[in-house]
């Protein structure tokens, strides 16, 4: 399928492992000439070539985005908000402290208001765009143990929403992907999803992934998502393939979720 992509740019955050690199290393194949902004880089990023310009960046600071962004010398057709974390709340929700709240907030939520909120007028200037964020399952999947990075991801789909009717008439489409647990680090690493529960449970992280799955619903496809599926799909929403598409959003949960 062509995409005619080609020769377009893009500004990924979060782009230097998970998916934000699996998105960085899928619009560099369709031709696009990407910015890529992280705190760090890495291996895989660096390896991806002269098609991609990293950018050193804080985005969970105020000034940020809009440095990010501002890299964007020669226009901006696509952007891809991709930045967040989340930090398991094996305690509960007593213990989840305002400053808890504030820093997934600002990474999980702000991040995304004000990286887009510098990137439309780039995206007008250019006759339109599309913005496509991650956001996740938990939007629709609340969770206790995650409740604030459920929260801060509500928020997100809420917002593109918005953005959608407010900027639909200058050409720019917004759209959401919610993936559910995907084979990335945020996960399956040692300081991951998996891990800090079972540290908490005091079982192994293989059980402590298999319980949280069960008590999400299962998965239907008996799998977590890869992260090429979930660029796949990303790349087919920046796409005019897509064209007629906007305030949507796309789950990509392996049937974690059950209802209509």
């Amino acid at each position: 399928m062509d995409l005619d992509l080609a020769g377009k740019t893009a500004v990924v955050t979060g782009a230097s492992k998970g998916i934000g690199l699996a998105v960085t290393a899928a619009l560099v194949t369709e031709g696009v000439r990407v910015i890529a902004g992280s705190r760090s880089s890495s291996s895989e990023l660096d390896a991806l070539g002269d098609a991609v310009r990293f950018v050193a960046v804080d985005l969970s600071t105020a000034t940020g985005p809009e440095t990010l962004i501002a890299e964007a010398t020669d226009g901006l057709d696509i952007l891809v908000n991709n930045v967040g974390a989340l930090t398991p709340r094996t305690s509960g929700f007593l213990d989840v402290t305002d400053e808890d709240w504030l820093s997934t907030l600002n990474l999980d939520l702000m991040a995304v208001v004000r990286t887009t909120r510098a990137a439309i007028p780039l995206l007008i200037e250019r006759g339109g765009g599309t913005v496509v964020t991650i956001a996740s399952v938990n939007a629709y999947l609340p969770d206790p143990g995650v409740i604030d990075y459920s929260v801060a991801k509500a928020g997100v789909w809420n917002l593109s929403k918005s953005l959608s009717k407010e900027f639909g008439d200058r050409g720019i489409r917004f759209n959401t992907v919610s993936p559910g647990p995907v084979s990335t680090p945020l996960w399956l690493g040692e300081t991951g999803v998996a891990a800090t529960v079972a540290k908490a449970m005091g079982i192994s992280p293989d059980e402590a992934r298999k319980q949280v799955i069960e008590a999400g619903g299962g998965f239907s496809t008996g799998r977590f998502t890869e992260p090429g599926e979930v660029a796949d799909l990303v790349l087919l929403l920046a796409s005019g393939r897509a064209g007629n598409v906007t305030g949507a959003d796309f789950r990509i949960d392996g049937g974690l979720t059950k209802e209509l």
